[in-house]
């Protein structure tokens, strides 16, 4: 079932997106080369624990963090822990609060340092997508017309599109229909209405699409070892286009 939230609801969502993209630029001032992933994440959850919030992703399906941080060839919900994050290092950073009863959501690829620039032009492209799929939201576009628009951004400079997962609705659940994929076909899918929230998240890889699950049934990465960028914002339809909820 696709829930359409009232205004009051919106606004609510719209604080939980707020703490969680301080934390988000908490997680960046604080990244540097020879930190642990654990200790990233930990700047993560004061954030949102200060600001009156949960993170959350703790607890959720068992996830045993504020944070999913993913480095390099990790895709998606690596597990903080003792790696340090290294000079050249891309670092993702995908996180939530949660607060008077609603979820925020929203991620961001860092740079550690002075990057290649084949990695700078993955994280590239990974946002411009974002952003450029944000532009198209507004009541009537189809959740295809999104995938498409994603998927031909980044395949049209040389990346690739991952199948296996995708955004979602967004709001007292932390995953709510519908799925949004980045990829598909225009014209196809479901229509979006005012007062729809939904989590757009390209996940582009620099290699295959092909991704693999480690033995700790959390962290995704590529098959290819190559890396792989995340951005994500949550984003709320209005009557005449949307606004992004996780924005300071």
């Amino acid at each position: 079932m696709i829930y359409i939230k009232s205004s009051k609801e919106i606004e609510k969502m719209r604080r939980a997106g707020q703490i969680t993209a301080g934390a988000l630029i908490a997680a960046g001032e604080a990244l540097r080369p020879g930190m642990t992933t654990r200790e990233l994440d930990h700047v993560v959850e004061k954030y949102i624990t200060s600001h009156g919030a949960k993170p959350g992703f703790k607890g959720y399906g068992g996830f045993p963090a504020a944070a999913c941080i993913s480095v390099n060839d990790e895709v998606i919900h690596g597990i903080p822990g003792n790696r340090r994050i290294l000079e050249g290092d891309i670092v993702s950073v995908d996180t939530g609060a949660y607060i008077d009863g609603y979820h925020g959501d929203s991620c961001k690829t860092f740079a550690c340092g002075k990057i290649s620039d084949e990695a700078q032009a993955l994280l590239d492209s990974t946002e411009e997508s974002l952003y450029m799929a944000i532009e198209m939201v507004k009541p009537g576009v189809r959740i295809g017309d999104i995938g498409a628009a994603i998927q031909k951004y980044n395949e049209d400079r040389g990346f690739s599109v991952v199948r296996e997962f995708v955004g979602h609705g967004l709001g007292k659940g932390l995953h709510e229909e519908p799925e949004v994929p980045n990829f598909g076909k225009a014209g196809h899918g479901i229509r979006l209405r005012a007062g729809m929230v939904i989590c757009i998240e390209p996940m582009i890889n620099m290699g295959t699409a092909a991704i693999k699950i480690m033995p700790d049934q959390w962290t995704v990465k590529t098959q290819d070892g190559k890396w792989s960028a995340h951005f994500e914002h949550a984003v709320a339809v209005t009557q005449d286009g949307c606004v992004i909820l996780s924005k300071p």
